[in-house]
Order: C-alpha cells, then sequence, then structure tokens
C-alpha cells in the first residue's frame, strides 16, 4: 500500500487545478481565491458545510480524514493568523451528508450574511 500523500501535496493533486498552486483561483474561471477570505467560511457552520460540497472537494476521492487535512493546510497557509478549529474526520463525514441542492446559491447566501457582518468575502462572478 502506498504512503498516504501529504496534504501539500494532495492539495497540488486535487485543489491547484482551479485555485492554482498560490491559492489565489481564477476571476475569469469564477474560482474565488483564498488569501484573506478562507478563514470567513471555515469559520462559519454554514461556510464549512460549503466548503465540504465545493465540486472539487466533494469528488476528490479523498477520504474524510485526507479532506479534513487538506482543508486544515489551506486555512493554516492563506489564512493562518485568523482562530480557526481544525477540520477532523468525523466532521467532514457529518458535513459530506448534508443535503446542498445549489451550491452556487447556497454560497450568494452565505455571502450576503457575510457582507451584512462586514466579514471579508472574495469577489464571486458567477450568475
Amino acid at each position: 500500500m502506498a504512503a498516504e500523500r501529504t496534504p501539500h501535496a494532495n492539495y497540488l493533486l486535487h485543489c491547484s487545478g482551479c485555485h492554482g498552486s498560490d491559492g489565489m483561483g481564477s476571476n475569469i474561471g469564477g474560482v474565488p481565491p483564498f488569501p484573506g477570505f478562507i478563514a470567513s467560511f471555515a469559520s462559519d457552520p454554514e461556510g464549512r458545510v460549503y466548503l465540504l460540497h465545493v465540486p472539487g472537494v466533494v469528488a476528490s476521492g479523498l477520504d474524510d480524514g485526507e479532506i479534513a487535512r487538506v482543508l486544515n493546510y489551506i486555512v493554516d497557509r492563506w489564512d493562518g493568523a485568523n482562530q480557526v478549529a481544525p477540520f477532523t474526520s468525523s466532521e467532514v463525514a457529518d458535513l459530506r451528508r448534508a443535503t446542498v441542492n445549489d451550491i452556487v446559491s447556497y454560497r450568494r447566501a452565505i455571502v450576503k450574511r457575510f457582507q451584512e457582518k462586514g466579514m471579508p468575502v472574495a469577489e464571486y462572478p458567477w450568475p
């Protein structure tokens, strides 16, 4: 059995195709950046559900522990100054079971709430 990949390696393999190796995303591609914004989602219960249902996460093929470690890597790397509870494999398993029918609408509702509270949110160009 092959050794488990590091969170950094899993990020490069499963996340960087959309978010880039620098975490900056792509405005043209409709992919928001991580730096300065990921902690808003990772510190909010609905935001945490959203992060688990982003298509690249839910379809990554990673197990619950690997996803938790990649999400923790992302938060630590691009918003580590913020105090965010780490993801655990049991939380990931629970959040994966949540029903999110329309991920774009779900994100927009979260962002609207964040904006009303003055929390930082990245530009999201999708209709």
